[in-house]
């Protein structure tokens, strides 16, 4: 989906939210039994489909996340009709979206040259490079975050900063928390994303999809 196709779909799917590629939420269910009844049904709509999300089954809750690997680990319409059907499995089993409690992280390594590093952390992590992506590091099982190369010229004294990426609604309450414990906060690239330091120099960013060039990235 171009980027007005995304955000019209969007509009349509009030339980979810899009963040690096993916459209993410989750879905808290009456009872524990419940939530399993749902990662059921979700799992019968993939085979349906032959299209399979990310599962994450968390007592109560459910984390799931839609995204098409072919198309480069990005959202497409395919993607936008099975987290609609998803939330319909949702709603008929009694599970209510929280679709701003999904965080996703990703470690960012500030180097000058990254392809002389982005070896040593592919081995040392068991994480692989996905096609036309030259800058990151991804566990093949989707589990760990991702790990991406940051060239930049102004290092932090640490060099390693945690990139988290949040519901845009909820962005402005994490930075103030932050602000409210001593962090230094950077809105320069806001709404994008916000750097936070904390008071001995290391950085993480709070990232948002607004003020990008496509909705879901």
């Amino acid at each position: 989906m171009d980027a007005d196709a995304a955000a019209a779909a969007l509009q349509r799917l009030p339980d979810w939210r899009a963040r690096l590629g993916a459209l993410r939420t989750a879905f808290r269910a009456p009872s524990p039994a419940a939530a399993l009844q749902l990662v059921a049904a979700v799992g019968a709509l993939a085979e349906e489909l032959d299209h399979h999300p990310s599962l994450d089954w968390r007592y109560d809750l459910v984390f799931v996340s839609w995204t098409t690997h072919s198309a480069g680990w990005r959202v497409t319409a395919f993607d936008a009709a099975a987290a609609e059907r998803t939330s319909v499995l949702a709603a008929e089993l009694g599970a209510v979206a929280e679709p701003a409690l999904p965080r996703t992280l990703e470690l960012a390594l500030d180097t000058p040259d990254p392809d002389v590093v982005r070896g040593v952390w592919a081995a040392a992590l068991g994480y692989v490079q996905r096609p036309g992506d030259d800058d990151g590091l991804y566990d093949p099982h989707d589990r760990g975050p991702a790990v991406w190369f940051q060239r930049t010229e102004t290092p932090a004294p640490s060099r390693w900063h945690l990139d988290v990426s949040v519901a845009a609604e909820v962005a402005d309450e994490v930075v103030a928390a932050a602000a409210a414990e001593g962090a230094e906060v950077d809105t320069a690239a806001a709404p994008s994303f916000t750097v936070l330091t904390d008071p001995c120099g290391d950085r993480v960013c709070i990232c948002t999809p607004l003020g990008r060039d496509h909705p879901t990235w």
